[in-house]
């Protein structure tokens, strides 16, 4: 099956799997998909993924993370879609929900969040907003 926006796709897996309570759920593997799951883990909005191998094709198992029975994702949007890209110089880095959530970025020195943007004084292309 071809995606045209596979991190999209992804983050549309994560959303409907919260919305149904699951656990874990899969995504094919690729480099971006990686990345952005190393910030997610990182940030701490979700417990981890694994890299397995099913039907000769890589795929994450991304196990999703909850506080006493509520998703700790309580909202996952896509900024930069493959028809309207979205860029940000470092003075201008939006903040989601006032710090209390993450934009997810890429940027020359790879992806991640908008704190360490800021630490690196990096803008980028704006992937995705997370709380």
């Amino acid at each position: 099956m071809y995606v045209n926006d596979p991190l999209g796709d992804m983050l549309t897996r994560i959303r409907n799997a919260l919305m149904r309570g699951r656990g874990v759920t899969s995504t094919p593997a690729s480099k971006l998909r990686k990345r952005v799951l190393d910030v997610l883990q990182d940030e701490g909005y979700i417990r981890g993924y694994s890299e397995v191998e099913k039907d000769g094709f890589g795929s994450f198992d991304i196990e999703l993370k909850y506080y006493e029975g509520s998703p700790v994702i309580t909202k996952i949007k896509r900024i930069s879609k493959p028809g309207r890209r979205v860029y940000s110089s470092v003075k201008d880095l939006p903040r989601v929900q006032n710090g209390l959530g993450i934009a997810i970025l890429s940027t020359s020195k790879g992806v991640m969040s908008d704190n360490a943007a800021r630490e690196h004084n990096v803008g980028g292309e704006i992937l995705c907003h997370i709380s």
